[in-house]
């Protein structure tokens, strides 16, 4: 697969939150066309509206590896583990690579050092995407 680290900065830029840039990039790789990918990530940018929460890129992440994993077995949950393995590489890796996965720590907001920016959250949230969920493991 071709790189698409990139297109999520171009979203970005455009307007859309972390949690949008990275999800809605990838959206066509999990089924979902980029509307509904949209809508069901807005509320998850900023660290989840107030940047005292997970970081966005890092959750838009975390949405893919649901819809990747899930078997979607409303009657008999059955994929959970599956989603919370990838949920749990992603930012595991995260973590270790920028020191934090909340946005407030990652921004510096209380501590005036910034981590990382956030277009460099969604570079290598767009990175993890592309080396845990879409390369042939």
């Amino acid at each position: 697969m071709k790189t698409r680290v990139e297109e999520t900065i171009t979203r970005h830029n455009k307007g859309y939150n972390c949690a949008q840039a990275v999800a809605c990039t990838y959206c066509d790789l999990v089924g979902v066309d980029e509307e509904t990918m949209f809508k069901m990530t807005e509320a998850l940018g900023l660290g989840m509206g107030g940047m005292q929460g997970t970081c966005g890129a890092v959750t838009g992440a975390c949405v893919l590896a649901g819809m990747k994993a899930s078997t979607g077995n409303l009657e008999q949950p059955n994929s959970k583990m599956n989603s919370y393995q990838l949920a749990r590489e992603i930012t595991n890796r995260f973590q270790e690579e920028n020191g934090s996965l909340v946005c407030k720590e990652l921004k510096g907001v209380e501590t005036g050092e910034i981590l990382r920016s956030c277009s460099n959250c969604i570079k290598d949230a767009a990175g993890l995407v592309e080396q845990v969920l879409c390369s042939e493991r």
